[in-house]
């Protein structure tokens, strides 16, 4: 199964690639985790955009997770070919990036036409999309 998340809420400003989490990116991210973990999810690896803000969204979740993070410049911004990227890695592999790249990712990988919101987490197993949750609910589900 390859896992995409979406990096939480980040700060205006520039330069892009430095932009940290709010507040309530951390918090989402740290529920996409939890989320996870209480589904029982054992992540073989995560690859992650060296951009800053999805970065530590892949930190602080896959914290509980017991994962350590992989940056991937190929997730950095534009196209990308996921199940390439988690090719050998493992069952469950979670890759954590930015949109509109991540949405069309969904697209290309299932046919499925989603808007990954900030925060958002889609699960996709060979070509079918087998789970696609917002943060309110990853929230929720995280207690």
């Amino acid at each position: 199964m390859i896992w995409l998340l979406r990096h939480g809420e980040a700060e205006d400003g520039s330069p892009d690639a430095e932009r940290k989490l709010t507040e309530k990116g951390e918090q989402q991210a740290r529920a996409a985790g939890l989320a996870l973990k209480r589904l029982g999810v054992d992540l073989d690896a995560c690859l992650s955009s060296p951009k800053v803000r999805a970065a530590d969204t892949a930190k602080l979740a896959c914290e509980p997770l017991g994962v350590d993070v992989q940056l991937e410049p190929k997730l950095a911004g534009g196209p990308f070919d996921a199940d390439e990227l988690a090719a050998g890695l493992g069952d469950h592999v979670m890759l954590v990036g930015h949109d509109p790249d991540f949405s069309m990712a969904v697209h290309t990988l299932t046919g499925a036409r989603v808007r990954m919101k900030k925060g958002g987490l889609a699960g996709i197993d060979r070509g079918e999309l087998k789970v696609l949750l917002r943060p309110a609910e990853l929230e929720a589900m995280a207690g």
